[in-house]
């Protein structure tokens, strides 16, 4: 067995909260998001999408699940797939921008990642970050196995990300980094959750090059951007409270996959934060990587 439970700690007593019969929202609900979640779905303006001249549109923004995307696309094109072109639009969510009238009518979801495919004669809409990927791999024919078994493991573990990553990153990431005040009990709960799915994988990858064996896929990019990047430590600041070290298979692959090329560029990809000189806003061509620093 590997990475057994540290040593518990004891529980503070909670503060006791009484559920009222029928929850009201409140819109003034604290936490670094409380001016843009909300109970409703829809549009709250009108604003058209802007679009590029690349039939591929991808409005989204360099959180994990929009890097998937933007790796997935300049992997393609480093195979030389020129029709993988696109142009990336920056969705600022912190403003709002994705309950605009053009992107819920790209996604009702109001969710960064979303594309539109306009090579065809009826443009295609996919949003969802593993519906994107799987999109393009079909499409392309690249990073998903022809073969049932292979083909089969790696759309498993692709669904597991989409299961797995709400419970680090709505769970986890918003208890422990952006939540109003600090509560042991939820840090607690989504700390363990959060440990026993690093330890999956580290076991796992013990025994495998990348997520499924040798091959490098979309599950690969599905998990990179969530689980790789926190331990490197750039998810949260929460590398030494997470104890990320001890995953020593993980760790292995999560630098690995991070000094691919494409990997670097998918990250600077509408990157709105840290460094100017890592960040490329819009991306239209691969002439906009031209004086940036990748990492």
């Amino acid at each position: 067995m590997t990475n057994q439970a540290e040593v518990s700690q004891p529980v503070s007593t909670p503060t006791n909260y009484e559920p009222p019969k029928q929850w009201l929202w409140q819109q003034a609900n604290g936490g670094r998001f409380a001016n843009i979640n909300r109970p409703i779905a829809g549009a709250t303006h009108d604003k058209a999408l802007p679009v590029g001249e690349h039939p591929l549109q991808l409005y989204s923004l360099g959180t994990p699940n929009g890097v998937k995307v933007t790796i997935m696309l300049e992997e393609l094109l480093a195979l030389g797939h020129q029709a993988a072109e696109y142009d990336a639009w920056p969705v600022r969510i912190g403003d709002g921008e994705q309950f605009s009238s053009g992107f819920v009518a790209l996604n009702p979801n109001s969710k960064i990642p979303a594309l539109l495919d306009r090579s065809a004669d009826e443009p295609v809409r996919v949003f969802e970050s593993a519906a994107i990927l799987f999109y393009l791999a079909e499409r392309f024919g690249e990073f998903l196995p022809a073969e049932p078994p292979a083909r089969t493991e790696c759309l498993s573990w692709l669904f597991w990300q989409m299961g797995s990553a709400p419970y680090l990153g709505g769970g986890f990431g918003h208890f422990y980094a952006y939540a109003p005040s600090k509560m042991e009990y939820p840090i607690d709960r989504f700390t363990m959750e959060v440990k026993r799915q690093m330890d999956v994988l580290d076991q796992s990858l013990a025994e495998r090059l990348h997520i499924i064996g040798d091959q490098y896929t979309i599950a690969d990019m599905a998990i990179w951007p969530w689980y790789g990047q926190l331990v490197l430590g750039r998810l949260y600041g929460a590398a030494e409270f997470l104890n990320v070290q001890s995953y020593k298979n993980l760790m292995r692959w999560a630098l690995q996959i991070g000094q691919r090329p494409a990997v670097q560029r998918g990250r600077a990809v509408n990157k709105l934060s840290g460094d100017p000189e890592t960040q490329v806003p819009e991306r239209h061509s691969e002439a906009d990587f031209h004086g940036k620093r990748l990492d």
